[in-house]
């Protein structure tokens, strides 16, 4: 039986999240080590990087080339960070699992809390939700674009370019990298699908669809999907700055989700209790918070 080929960025994040999901099939078929063969794939989201990502096309230039090495038969499967998978995907394209959940917090570098950041301090972000999110809790920052791998962003911080940024728990820890200072998801609440590794194949390929089934986790899968509806129903875009983090409690899944305007200064939030699978009720939620949001957020979406 021939192993498979798994489709990544080239970044030093995604190799290492490639790699984990390797690790993780080879276990659990008792294959040999290599038998799942790691092919890096460019994007256009790894070329431009002087631009925010909504000016350039959004998350599709994270996804783009690794969908048509995909259909094109180049790989089998292809593995990707959840929360730059955009919520409506192509139908030959299948989310086939996901890996358990890693830890969902923010972290700021450069502070030991947002409210130690000096007076007018200079935060890089590419994220319009960490920019409504920041601004909404300390107007006075100045936000700044900034994109690349992390590397990258740390260095702007470490080199004294910008006075902090904001990034992701999990990325940084599957990088074995401990700068910063976790912020509670009370205060920041995270993005749709954040913290999670994702498995995408063929619809048409069931040898590849079982093989990936043994690695998933299927909690987290419910509430990936159940956050995936909630934005997909808002018509969220790249620059829509929306948190939402649906966890599983007492048997049942407990989501909250937040939508801002541009400079955090409007801010609708809500939470919903509902059955693992039901992606009803996240949609409804979507709609009674466009409904509740004033102007400055309804025009950020463009609802189903």
């Amino acid at each position: 039986m021939q192993g498979l080929r798994l489709g990544t960025r080239g970044s030093p994040l995604a190799l290492a999240q490639a790699r984990k999901v390797a690790a993780a099939i080879e276990t659990a078929q008792r294959w040999p080590d290599g038998w799942v063969q790691i092919v890096t794939v460019k994007t256009t989201g790894d070329k431009v990087q002087d631009r925010p990502l909504a000016e350039i096309g959004g998350k599709g230039l994270w996804t783009k080339e690794l969908d048509r090495a995909l259909l094109d038969g180049e790989v089998d499967f292809c593995v990707h960070s959840m929360k730059d998978v955009e919520s409506i995907r192509p139908k030959e394209i299948h989310i086939a699992a996901v890996r358990p959940r890693g830890d969902v917090r923010d972290r700021i570098v450069g502070a030991g809390s947002i409210d130690e950041l000096k007076q007018g301090a200079v935060v890089g972000t590419s994220s319009p939700r960490r920019k409504a999110q920041l601004l909404r809790l300390r107007p006075d920052l100045k936000i700044v674009n900034l994109r690349g791998n992390v590397e990258t962003r740390l260095k702007a911080v470490h080199s004294g370019e910008i006075d902090a940024t904001l990034m992701s728990a999990a990325g940084l820890k599957r990088l074995d990298i401990s700068d910063g200072t976790a912020i509670p998801a009370e205060i920041i609440l995270p993005a749709p699908g954040q913290a999670v590794i994702g498995m995408e194949c063929r619809s048409n390929d069931t040898r590849t669809q079982s093989v990936l089934t043994t690695v998933n986790n299927q909690i987290t899968y419910d509430c990936v999907m159940a956050e995936r509806a909630f934005t997909r129903t808002l018509g969220a875009a790249c620059a829509s700055p929306v948190a939402a983090f649906c966890v599983l409690e007492d048997g049942d899944l407990r989501m909250r989700a937040q939508l801002f305007s541009e400079d955090g200064s409007d801010m609708v939030e809500d939470r919903t209790i509902f059955d693992c699978g039901d992606v009803k009720t996240p949609a409804a939620l979507a709609h009674t918070l466009l409904e509740r949001a004033p102007e400055s957020i309804r025009r950020l979406f463009s609802p189903e």
